[in-house]
């Protein structure tokens, strides 16, 4: 039960630091350091209370959220994304187990979207002489609380799986 415990409230911390990583981006368009760090140190103790073997379960996860840093490590030397949501991502992929991979890009994706959208309508309404960022912070923290809550605070999924 402790263990529950435990990793119920690490899953709360986590998913207040991503909500905290998000509203960092979308005032300053940053996300610190110490942040992105803190997300990412969280996981360890996170994957040893959740259970997670660190074969297969730990090293394909890490795996995973190597190659999406990669990716958008691509994007941010096309100038395409900021440092800060390159760390942010990779922070929050170490949470996201691999079956939720693919899922979690996917809102991260629409959100994304949603999000680039609203800066376009910005855009037009305000006219601003500088070119706006787009706080993709707020998609990344809305696919790292999805895979949380899918994997861990989804009551249908025991359902799903009788």
């Amino acid at each position: 039960m402790t263990g529950n415990i435990l990793q119920f409230t690490l899953m709360l911390l986590a998913a207040i630091l991503m909500v905290c990583s998000a509203i960092s981006d979308l005032r300053w368009r940053e996300i610190s350091n110490g942040l992105n760090g803190l997300i990412a140190i969280l996981a360890i103790p996170f994957w040893l209370a959740a259970g997670w073997s660190l074969w297969p379960d730990v090293t394909w996860t890490m795996g995973a959220a190597l190659i999406v840093f990669a990716f958008f490590m691509l994007l941010f030397v096309l100038n395409a994304m900021g440092g800060g949501d390159v760390k942010n991502v990779f922070a929050v992929m170490l949470w996201v187990p691999l079956p939720l991979v693919m899922p979690a890009l996917t809102v991260m994706a629409l959100t994304g979207a949603a999000v680039s959208g609203a800066m376009l309508v910005w855009l037009i309404v305000k006219r601003p002489e500088h070119k706006p960022e787009v706080p993709y912070g707020i998609a990344i923290a809305a696919a790292g609380l999805w895979a949380l809550h899918q994997q861990y605070l989804n009551q249908f999924q025991s359902i799903a799986s009788s």
